[in-house]
């Protein structure tokens, strides 16, 4: 696939009037999930807020393996969050090897490296369903890795044998499901047990509590803000002392999980270090005190 040339992206102008006029609260924007700088604004914008710049957005994909979201354009800045292979993302801004934008999923705004992001490739038909899948040089398992990608990778590729042909290679077809076909998310988030906890991971190298609710949620085709405080909205409130269900949603403060069933918690937490399943009882009195720690309980429809 052509590497994307830099260029200089396109910037839309503020629309033209005669003088500006506010006629209403100052606006407060979730810098999280809108693209707003000093300097520049996403165009989507023009009308809530004022920028010198506006610009249009430029859809990439993610040509490596995973991509990592940054809070600023550099390689030690913290992690926001991560994209998988195949991933969309909208640049906004390009300048000194880093793209400033959000991910198209989720509109999460942040740095990704340039050189990780190329042309959107066609549609996907498959994505990965392992916690990893390696990609053969050839159909066939004893042929040599080129690349290893993460849970949620989307491909367009041709079934042919036991092997998905794809613009990276051959991915094995039990590692790999139609792009259409919708998994329990109970089922997606236990596919990841025992992958290491990591800040700001969606399943690359790691994943952190908010990225496994997302990604597992999305194999099961909801769609998921990535901040557990922004996943609170997912679904309908249940009463504290109502009995919880596979699949409902389990908030404590700075933290989620997804219930296995109505006692067994699948979460990834710092505690262990990795996505693992335990009884919520057990999570509840290491967070208590004493109290029950729970702020929320939410049930996604099916």
């Amino acid at each position: 696939m052509a590497r994307a040339p830099s260029l200089p992206l396109p910037a839309a102008s503020a629309p033209a009037v005669d003088r500006f006029r506010l006629d209403g609260p100052t606006r407060h924007l979730d810098p999280r999930t809108h693209a707003v700088r000093a300097d520049i604004a996403d165009a989507a914008l023009a009308g809530l807020i004022f920028a010198p710049h506006y610009a249009a957005p430029l859809p990439r994909a993610v040509a490596a393996a995973a991509a990592t979201v940054r809070a600023s354009a550099s390689a030690t800045a913290p992690a926001v969050t991560q994209l998988a292979h195949g991933e969309g993302f909208a640049v906004l801004d390009v300048a000194g090897g880093w793209a400033w934008g959000y991910c198209l999923h989720d509109r999460y705004v942040g740095y990704v490296a340039e050189a990780d992001l190329d042309l959107p490739p066609p549609p996907a038909t498959h994505r990965i369903v392992s916690a990893t899948a390696p990609v053969f040089d050839r159909a066939d398992i004893k042929s040599a890795v080129a690349r290893h990608l993460p849970f949620g990778s989307r491909l367009a590729g041709v079934a042919t044998g036991d092997f998905v042909a794809c613009e990276a290679g051959f991915v094995h077809a039990r590692h790999v499901l139609a792009i259409d076909v919708r998994e329990d998310v109970v089922t997606a988030a236990r596919r990841l047990i025992g992958l290491p906890y990591l800040w700001g991971g969606r399943g690359a190298g790691g994943i952190d509590c908010s990225g496994l609710v997302q990604v597992a949620l999305a194999a099961a085709g909801v769609e998921a803000p990535r901040d557990s405080d922004q996943q609170r909205s997912l679904g309908t409130a249940l009463a504290g002392d109502a009995a919880l269900a596979a699949g409902d949603l389990v908030f404590l403060p700075g933290h989620v999980g997804i219930m296995a069933d109505a006692e067994t918690l699948v979460h990834a937490n710092a505690w262990w270090m990795a996505v693992v399943a335990e009884p919520l009882a057990a999570v509840v009195a290491r967070a208590g005190g004493g109290a029950d720690p729970i702020i929320a309980r939410r049930r996604i429809a099916a």
